[in-house]
Parts: structure tokens; sequence; C-alpha cells
């Protein structure tokens, strides 16, 4: 207001002659607020003319100008419409009644004030004052003037007073800087009044109240709040006027100079008083205990504090004006005794969050170590091993040897626990994030910081002083805060993290979803706000977490060791990794860091099909067809199923894998079922390829046709199906039930015997024309064979 009022000044008022000595931002009461200043203006020359003055600014909005012009001796009534309580509506009765709505009861009750005076001073006509406050209507009018008021002569002359010695040494002084003032003693004169105007009326004019208040006035209320910061400004704009030379050597104006300098200095003594009572009494708080909050894990809102602590803002922003080392101290005052509070408040949330991870039990928290809320697992690492989650039934996993990468095997804990962990982990970040930035918000709001750099730093705050501190130093002045009296969250976090990872270490996929997530929300925010910062070295090590968690689960693959008596089945690893894959693509359905987990796939997934070969190259008692067949098969359903896009090269390459081995033990295995019959195809074979022509191969002696009669009449249909029910024994032998491919071997054996089959009636049919020379037994036989052998099996 104060710059309004210089500015009004200078480009309205003081070109007509005018002083501007009080005034309100209004807008007519009831309609849509166009916002414009009443204001009361004297005239410089006498007789004084006094007005209230309507001015608003241009249509483009880039100066003010005069709208409406009220003589004052025109008013007959000012109706503040409420004595008692707040309230920023007014009237003035002119030749109309004109109804105002102040921007503040303070605006409002100052305007009022200096209509009465002047109305006191210069009018012969006294207005009715309705509905306004004693206190308001306080006498103010010099002794010299007192004929003047009561309805004298207004041109009358002051009483003579003899002038002091001092005060005649400072007119001597002012004469010796003007160079008229001998040559043109009436021009000096009446320089001298106009200049030493600016000490008459509210310029440098403290009323009693003003001085009540910064003196004694109550700290505790609203009420007293308000008359306190209503006269800090007005002393702060009496201290800031701005004397013509010479001026300050007046011993009135020095006195009155003094006179301030001592309010000023005694408030402000009281006011850090006060607030440092304040700051120490909810520093020693011990109502926030962990009792009150173990039930729903929250942590204690200071709303309420912030609230009643911002009803001090703006005379924390005339400390800052004015007693700059008092401003700091309580600033200081602020963090040491907050940092003790939030610690407390943060400690026993974060032992709360642990013991809920732990299990709800009393033997968990026992087990875990958690005394004082310290963060230390002083359990034994058997503790942690036998750790179960209260009311959870556990599921053993043939994965164990993958998934038990901390102390506590991830197998013992179903999803449902996982599930658990995960709301309780997202419970404590966002308890977290609220509780940070109300904190930075009050912060910049109670102690005037900047918050945001996009913000114009204002050309002079309400005092009418600019701000000496850069928005950028304002901001790295409350990060600093932030972080003095948060000091403890990133430790308390990590540790709670630390615990996550022992408990089960694929924990840290959730951690680093969740992590991510706040992240990305702090820094959309302000990415150099403390918790912005803070979460973000969190997240550091919650993706190294994840990043041994990975590695971890590499080394287990590699340590993987399989019995000499017993077959391999799917390998422990491949099913882990299934999981692995089944539990990640639901935690990171839309997650931000997707890009993390792609990479551990492609790490993950090379390291499977690396060790699933060397285990299939160490095994003695399964062939080295069926370790690659069913594991790769297996390998190629889950990703097939979960259509994990980056690894769409590693689907088909496990499919090609499983493919050619089937193939491979297929044709391995079934071998030459009717022996002697291929050995002897296999020497008509040889015949035919040193140049024997295939219809004289009959004539050969040891290929005869009766040769041919002799062998095929050694493999009758019983002794078919014989040996083949043998080899069923032995492919079931060999294949594991959880993979159910024996069904799909059987399958591709009896496709390979008819293709056999087909071979050697071709070669008789090429080699032995006519012959009639048939096999013991038909297609349709070996297919009832191979049918009747499943079913029976």
């Amino acid at each position: 207001m104060t710059a309004i009022k210089h500015a009004l000044q200078r480009d309205i008022f003081t070109p007509n002659d005018e002083r501007l000595l009080g005034i309100v931002n209004v807008c007519k009461a009831g309609k849509k607020k166009k916002n414009c200043f009443l204001c009361a203006t004297v005239t410089t020359e006498r007789p004084v003319q006094v007005k209230v003055v309507k001015v608003k600014k241009s249509d483009k909005g880039d100066f003010y100008k005069r709208q409406q012009t009220w003589e004052l001796r025109d008013l007959t009534e000012v109706d503040a419409k409420d004595a008692s309580k707040e309230n920023p509506e007014f009237d003035l009765h002119f030749d109309k009644v004109y109804r105002w709505l102040a921007s503040s009861t303070a605006e409002k009750n100052s305007f009022i004030s200096c209509i009465w005076k002047l109305n006191q001073r210069y009018l012969r006509k006294k207005v009715e004052f309705v509905n306004v406050s004693s206190q308001l209507l306080e006498e103010s009018v010099p002794s010299g003037e007192s004929q003047s008021v009561a309805g004298g002569d207004e041109d009358a002359l002051d009483e003579y007073q003899e002038l002091s010695t001092r005060e005649e040494q400072d007119i001597e002084s002012m004469m010796e800087m003007c160079e008229y003032a001998i040559s043109n003693a009436e021009a000096f004169a009446e320089q001298l009044s106009k200049e030493l105007q600016v000490l008459d009326g509210n310029y440098m004019d403290l009323s009693k109240g003003h001085i009540r208040a910064l003196q004694e006035g109550d700290l505790t209320s609203p009420k007293g709040i308000e008359a306190c910061i209503n006269a800090s400004e007005a002393l702060l704009q009496c201290m800031n006027v701005a004397l013509r030379p010479g001026h300050e050597k007046l011993m009135a104006v020095k006195q009155q100079q003094l006179l301030f300098a001592e309010l000023r200095d005694t408030f402000a003594r009281r006011l850090t008083n006060h607030l440092n009572n304040v700051f120490v009494h909810q520093g020693h708080d011990q109502s926030s205990t962990l009792s009150q909050h173990t039930a729903d894990l929250t942590l204690p809102k200071h709303n309420p504090l912030h609230r009643d602590l911002l009803r001090y803002a703006k005379l924390m922003e005339w400390l800052k004006n004015t007693h700059r080392e008092k401003y700091e101290g309580l600033s200081r005052t602020y963090v040491d005794y907050m940092s003790r509070l939030y610690e407390r408040e943060i400690k026993d949330f974060f032992e709360v969050a642990k013991i809920k991870m732990a299990g709800t039990t009393k033997e968990a928290k026992g087990k875990f170590g958690l005394h004082g809320s310290s963060g230390k697992l002083t359990g034994s690492t058997s503790s942690l091993n036998k750790l179960t989650v209260q009311g959870s039934n556990s599921r053993r996993s043939q994965s164990s040897s993958l998934l038990d990468m901390g102390n506590m095997s991830a197998s013992d804990l179903d999803v449902a626990d996982r599930t658990k962990f995960d709301k309780i982990f997202e419970q404590v970040l966002s308890e977290l994030e609220p509780l940070c930035l109300a904190e930075q918000d009050f912060i910049s709001k109670f102690f005037k910081l900047q918050q945001h750099p996009t913000v114009p730093e204002p050309e002079e705050s309400d005092g009418g002083t600019p701000s000496r501190t850069p928005p950028q130093a304002e901001k790295d002045t409350v990060r600093l805060m932030m972080n003095k009296i948060f000091q403890s969250i990133e430790t308390e976090l990590n540790s709670l993290i630390s615990l996550g990872d022992k408990i089960d270490s694929f924990n840290s996929l959730y951690m680093l979803v969740k992590m991510s997530h706040h992240v990305w929300t702090a820094e959309n925010v302000d990415p150099a706000s403390f918790l912005s910062t803070t979460l973000g070295n969190v997240l550091v090590t919650v993706k190294r977490n994840f990043d041994k968690c990975i590695s971890g689960q590499i080394r287990q693959m590699e340590m993987e060791k399989i019995s000499k008596k017993s077959k391999v089945g799917i390998l422990s690893f491949v099913i882990g990794f299934e999981e692995f894959a089944e539990l990640a693509e639901t935690i990171f359905r839309s997650a931000e860091r997707r890009g993390d987990l792609d990479k551990a796939y492609v790490k993950l997934i090379r390291a499977v099909f690396m060790n699933v070969e060397k285990v299939a190259s160490e095994s003695q008692k399964t062939p080295r067809d069926v370790v690659m067949m069913e594991n790769f098969h297996h390998i190629f359903s889950t990703l097939s199923r979960l259509k994990i896009s980056c690894l769409d090269a590693e689907r088909r390459e496990a499919k090609h894998k499983y493919t050619d081995h089937l193939q491979s033990y297929v044709i391995n295995s079934l071998g030459q079922p009717l022996e002697k019959l291929n050995h002897f195809f296999e020497g008509v074979e040889a015949r035919v390829a040193q140049g024997v022509r295939e219809e004289e191969v009959s004539y050969q002696l040891a290929f005869n046709k009766q040769e041919l009669r002799k062998v095929i009449k050694e493999y009758p249909g019983k002794e078919v199906k014989k040996g083949l029910d043998n080899l069923y024994k032995k492919v079931d032998k060999h294949l594991c039930e959880e993979e159910s491919l024996l069904q799909v071997v059987w399958h591709s054996m009896q496709d390979e015997f008819i293709r056999q089959y087909k071979h050697f009636e071709d070669l008789i049919g090429r080699c032995y024309p006519g012959s009639g020379i048939t096999m013991e037994f038909t297609i349709q036989d070996m297919l009832e064979y191979f049918s009747s052998i499943a079913q029976s099996h």
C-alpha cells in the first residue's frame, strides 16, 4: 500500500497541490469487484480544502486517474456498520449513500480515523460517526488550532511561541542550504511551510492506540495480533517517510525518530520472546506418542500449529525488515526445537512400520531388536529365517534356491504377505510426503521465503523495504532448514528398506516402483525441493537393492546342483524365473521404471539359458536332450503366456531349442526298433549307392528275396508291441510329471516309427517289385500298439 500511496501522491495529487493523508482499497458493496481507492486529501494552500477522491486504474491498467471527488464538508455521516466486530463494510453519506467494501478491516479503520481527524481539524460542521469504535476517534488536534476546530476563523494565526536555541540553530542551518533564504525571505518561508507539512497529519504521527499495541499489545489473541500488525506497519511507514534535505536536523523530527526506534526495539524484543516461547513449548510437546498412531500407521499432523503461527507471518516479515538478527535467531530456534519434535515422531512412526512389516506380535519386535526405534536389527540370522507374518498360510515353492537371496527365503512368504508389505511401504511414503510438503509450505510462508522460481520478486515488501535476499538464496535457506528439521528421514527410510530387503529380497521390486513414483511426483512439484532430493537419494539405495536381487538370482543359478540319483525335471531357477516374471509383471504394470525391469529380464533370461545348458551337460541320470527339451518348453510357455515384449527374441529361441531337442531325443531314444531289418535295408541302400540298379538288388546273394523274408519273420506284431512297451517305460523314467510332455514325446515317436515303416515299404516296392513281400504288421496295427500302450500306463 505504501508504494501505491507514493505513486498516487506523485502522479495525481502533487500536480494539483494536494497532500494524500488517508487511503483505502475498496469496491462497491454487493457488486462485482472492481477495485478502486478512496483518498482523503488536503490542499497545500490556504484556505485548506479537504476532499475525498475516488481513484481507479485506467482501462489499459497502465496509470491511475481521478474518477470522482466529494468535498468533506458535504459529508454528513460515516457508518462503520459494527463497532465491536471486524467488518470491512462502511457507508459514506454525501448527496446520497455510497456503500463500500474495504479490502481489510484494518484499512477501513485507518481511513475512518483519518476522516475523523480531518473533520476535527478543518471543518466547522461536524460529521456523525455511527458504529465506530471509540478507540478510532482519538483527539489529535494540536493545541494551537483549538479555535479553528471550534469554529473560529480558519485563517487565524496560531499563538506565537518563541523558538528554542536548538530550533534557531536548525532554522539557520536550513537557511544556509537555501540560496534565496536571505534575498527572498517570503519565498523561503513559503517553501519551508510546504516542506514542514510532511510532519503534519499522519506521516510522522503514530496514534496512541498503535503505541499501546507496540508496547503492551496482546500477542496471544487474534485481535491483539491484528492490532500489533497494524501498529507495526504504521510504525514502519512513519520510519520510512522521505524527508527533504535539512528536515532530519529539526528537534521534533529527531525526537519522533528516537521514539520510533525505541518502539521498534521494544516490540521486536516482545515479539521475539513470545515466539521463542511458542517454539520451545512445541519442541517439548509429548502429546504425540507411539501408541496413538500404532493402529493406522499415521504421523501426527501439524496443521493446527502452522495455522496458529501463520497469524504472525506479517510480524515475521516486519521483523525480517527491521531486526534481521532477531529474525535469524528465531529461525534457528524454530529449526532446533522442531527438529527434536519431528525426530521423536518420525522414529516412533518408523518403529511402528517395522513392527508391522516384521509381524504384529510383541515377540516379532523382540526378534528384530526394534529398541527405541533405532532401526537396528539385533536379532540372529535364525530369527530372520524363522520369521513369519501373523495370520498367513505360507507355502513352499520349488523355487527356493532362486528366491532365497536374503537371510529370509522369499518362498516362505505368499502373495498376500508381499501385498501387505507393499501397502505398509506405500503408507509410509504417503504419510511422509504431505508432512514434508506442509512443513516446507509453512516455512516459506511464515519466514517469508521464496518457494517458486517462476514467481517474480516483488519490488518492495509490505513495509516498504525492498527484499535484500535473492530468490535462489531464499530457496536454499528453505532447503537447509528442511534438511535440519527432517535430518532423520533419510536414515530411517534406508533402515526400513534394509529390513524389507532382509524379509524378502523381492520386496525391492515393490520398493523400486513405489519410490520411483513418489520421486516422480515430488520432482513435478519442485525438482530441487527437500522431499524430491531426499526421496531421490533413497531411490538410489532401492535401485541398488534391486540390482543386488537380480545379481543374487544369477549367482544362485550358477550354484545349482543336481542329484546324480534322480531325474532332473524342471530346474528350480526356471520355475523361479517364472514366479519372478509373474510377480514383476503385476508390480510394474504401469510403473515409471519399466526400463529397469526390462534390463533385469534380459540379464536373467540369458543366465537361465546358459545355466540350463550347463546343467543338461552335467546331468548323468537324465539325458541332455530331455533336460533341454523340458526346461526350454517351460520357458517358452512362460514367455508366451506373459507376453513380455522385450523377451520376444528369447521366446522364439526357447521354442527353437525345445523343438530341436524333442526331435533329437525321439530319434535317439527310438533308435532302430526293428534293428535287423534296419541293417538289412542299410545294406540295400549301400548297394544302390554303389551303382547297383534297384530292380537288380534282389539278385545279390545277401539281399535276395529269401533273406528279406527271413528278416521280416523275426518281427511279428507281438514282438514289435513288446519293444514299444519297453520304450514307453524308458521314456517315462526320463521325463518329469510337471511338464506333461510324455504324450507329446510318445506321439512324436509314433510319427517317427511310421516314417521308418513307410521307408521300408518304399524300399521293398522299388527293389523287390512284384514279390508280394510285406511286413508282418500294418500301420493300423502300429497305431493300435502306440494307443493301447499309452492307455495302459
